[in-house]
């Protein structure tokens, strides 16, 4: 820890002893600044071995060991400097969370007639859900359409929803977008996934389109995973916000179909699966009915509500303090498990995302070591990513500071210790202006940006920045990259590849002191450059033409 470190912790306990002193007088002293301070690898090591500990155990978002956690990362918060930006003057958003059980008597079936065809059974060929706050729901005797991807995208002139009414129906998509399985790079984004291609976007499009259940056919490549994980993510407890009208809203039933269970439903219908799919990718594709096909089912599931938080803390501007840039990473994971074999049964998320926290709350020490930004900058960690986005989405629906007073904002999540690198793996990359403030941080180093290596993935919608983006708000989301300094790129990847394959969601996934902390000390100081100088500047940076959220972005600047 520097000395200027160690005198702004100093400061904070000598704050906090003089306000219990009741000698709440204006400062005597001119606070010492450093403009050239840089991140600690140490502070790094030791924020992100304790958020990582067993203490924790795993930071699972509604568990006594998650608020220990959120409770540390706030007195971090304080000793780094920030003023509480939670409520009643503390550093915490309360986010009300409900957590709802499927239980074994609930049934998803489809029928010709009187015959099942299709009977779920919540693992193998099909899963199943509502995001309804009820003991029970049900639906019977429901027609099923086919309306290809289930996406209206006006700005790419498409939608599969024009000429069919599915109020009340059972919709039947595929997973991605059209330009994933075509290659065509003038339909929509070609080998890359947009927004519409998440499951995410479909549910709740079809949920807008009075859909009365909604289901999406599994197929790995272009879901970018495996069955496995859509059944092992999607059963069991299954956190949510506690949403204003109950979940209403949405479907009364959503979930996935295996590709096999999927391709027996068409067959029966009548229809080929694979030339369906060849027609869904078309433009002009019309929805198509399922002849003869019923859906009904019945949810029973236990549903609680429990509250999280998020953390958020605040350094003023000195100028323009009603402006505001935005650091965000998740603190939680996926707390402990006694279904996993061995003796560890805790989930420490070490790489994710003890690492990102770490990073904001440096950024945050470093800034105020550096001096106070003309603009405010605000650092959100947020709870439940791992459940679905849910602290940031929270935080979207409820900001603590108002969107259109946010000039942009850096999410910083998983960042693998591989050491210093050439690169920097931009994700979504071609999205925002953002990445032309990382360019120029990169050059200064004589490093460059890639892009993510999968973009057909759609990673982008896969972490916390998009609950912002979605509303308009510019968000960056980069990584270290793989082409190591020394070592190469080959190296880079391998590393990459074993970290997913070994620990990724796993118990190993924890912190060691053989770490190689170089590469995130690289990439933390070159996001902190790249949000400090954007804070000390009148730049207000956009999404660049014809992506999604540009328009969204263009009315919230204009006041619309």
């Amino acid at each position: 820890m520097s000395y200027f470190k160690q005198t702004a912790r100093l400061a904070v306990l000598l704050t906090s002893t003089a306000l219990l002193s009741a000698c709440v007088g204006e400062s005597t002293t001119t606070p010492q600044t450093n403009p050239d301070a840089t991140s600690s690898s140490s502070d790094l090591s030791r924020r992100i071995e304790r958020l990582a500990s067993d203490e924790f155990q795993g930071r699972a978002p509604t568990t006594p060991g998650g608020k220990a956690a959120s409770q540390y990362i706030a007195d971090e918060m304080k000793i780094a400097g920030l003023a509480p930006m939670g409520e009643n003057g503390t550093y915490f958003q309360p986010v009300d969370l409900t957590a709802a059980t499927v239980l074994t008597d609930s049934t998803m079936t489809i029928k010709r007639g009187n015959n099942v065809l299709f009977n779920a059974d919540q693992k193998t060929n099909g899963v199943f859900w509502t995001k309804r706050i009820e003991s029970q729901v049900s639906i019977s005797d429901t027609d099923m359409v086919f309306v290809g991807y289930g996406v209206n995208a006006p700005e790419y002139g498409w939608n599969d929803y024009e000429g069919v009414d599915v109020k009340g129906k059972t919709v039947v998509m595929l997973v991605n977008d059209p330009g994933f399985a075509t290659k065509d790079d003038d339909l929509f984004k070609g080998n890359a996934m947009t927004y519409y291609g998440r499951w995410t976007y479909k549910y709740e499009e079809a949920g807008r389109q009075g859909a009365a259940a909604v289901l999406i056919v599994h197929d790995t490549k272009p879901a970018s995973y495996g069955w496995d994980v859509v059944s092992g993510s999607s059963t069991g407890e299954q956190y949510d916000l506690v949403r204003p009208d109950g979940g209403a809203s949405r479907a009364a039933l959503e979930g996935w179909l295996h590709l096999d269970a999927a391709k027996d439903v068409f067959s029966a219908a009548g229809l080929d699966l694979t030339k369906q799919m060849t027609a869904a990718a078309s433009k002009g594709f019309k929805a198509v009915e399922l002849s003869g096909l019923k859906l009904e089912a019945k949810i029973n599931q236990t549903v609680e509500t429990s509250t999280s938080r998020n953390v958020a803390g605040v350094l003023k501007g000195s100028e323009n303090p009603e402006e505001y840039v935005l650091y965000m990473g998740h603190w939680d994971h996926l707390g402990t498990s006694e279904d996993v074999l061995g003796d560890d049964k805790i989930f420490n998320g070490a790489v994710d995302n003890a690492t990102g926290t770490a990073a904001i709350i440096e950024i945050a020490e470093t800034m105020v070591e550096r001096g106070t930004p003309k603009r405010s900058v605000i650092f959100v960690a947020v709870t439940a990513e791992e459940s679905g986005l849910l602290g940031s989405a929270y935080y979207g629906a409820k900001p603590l500071v108002p969107l259109a007073q946010t000039v942009g904002g850096i999410n910083i999540d998983a960042m693998l210790p591989v050491g210093e690198t050439k690169d920097m793996k931009v994700i979504g990359f071609g999205s925002s202006e953002l990445e032309d403030l990382l360019k120029k941080q990169l050059e200064k180093r004589g490093m460059y940006v890639v892009p993510d290596d999968k973009p057909e993935a759609g990673y982008f919608y896969r972490s916390d920045h998009i609950s912002l983006a979605k509303l308009g708000v510019p968000m960056l989301y980069a990584d270290p990259g793989n082409n190591h300094v020394t070592n190469g790129l080959t190296y880079g990847e391998k590393f990459a590849s074993e970290y997913t394959k070994e620990r990724y969601h796993k118990p190993g996934d924890e912190y060691d002191t053989s770490w190689d902390m170089s590469g995130i000390v690289q990439a933390t100081d070159i996001l902190l450059d790249t949000g400090y100088d954007l804070a000390n500047s009148n730049q207000w940076p956009n999404w660049y033409e014809g992506t999604e959220f540009r328009s969204l972005r263009d009315e919230m600047r204009a006041g619309k």
